[in-house]
């Protein structure tokens, strides 16, 4: 039963762990020392269980942060995946290949367009289009040649600040009450 939970969603997994095998910066990681490649090897086994689609109807359950993280997952690997790939630093190419990875998970393990949560007869085309403007447009802001000028903080700040706030709203309890 296990291998069976293991080996479920395998697009998923295969996607969510490519995503985040590609922000740990490959190249890098190859020629680095052994505890960092047993990290990445612990980045991999995580990405391959966090990965699958949460496909469920919101229900109450437990507000622990485990139980959230668990739920959320699939919000939490490509928000650590993005962290990653920003502080590893991978070269232009490598980037493009975390944002097209980005991407294709996205689209694949969201819930409202591919689960049975989605919508009868919602157009299937506008969230992936939205979904690749956006990662195009968090592609070229990572690569705004603003690095070496008295702006640079600023851009930085705020999509920080962006980030949080976002994973915020993602992970937060929706608490109503019963009625």
């Amino acid at each position: 039963m296990l291998v069976a939970r293991l080996t479920s969603r395998l697009t998923d997994r295969l996607l969510g762990t490519a995503l985040a095998l590609a922000a740990c910066d490959p190249p890098a990681a190859v020629h680095a020392r052994l505890p960092v490649k047993a990290l990445v090897i612990g980045v991999a086994a995580a990405a391959w269980w966090a990965a699958p689609m949460v496909d469920a109807r919101p229900v109450l359950t437990s507000m622990r942060r485990r139980t959230v993280l668990c739920r959320r997952r699939t919000t939490v690997l490509p928000a650590a995946a993005i962290v990653l790939a920003a502080v590893t630093g991978p070269p232009l190419w490598a980037a493009a290949c975390v944002a097209a990875l980005l991407l294709a998970y996205v689209i694949v393990t969201d819930a409202w367009t591919a689960g049975v949560t989605a919508p009868p007869g919602q157009p299937r085309a506008t969230p992936a289009v939205a979904a690749a403007g956006a990662t195009a447009v968090v592609l070229l802001a990572a690569r705004a040649p603003v690095a070496g000028s008295s702006w640079a903080r600023l851009p930085a700040a705020l999509a920080v600040a962006a980030a949080v706030v976002c994973l915020a709203l993602a992970l937060r309890a929706r608490r109503r009450p019963p009625g």
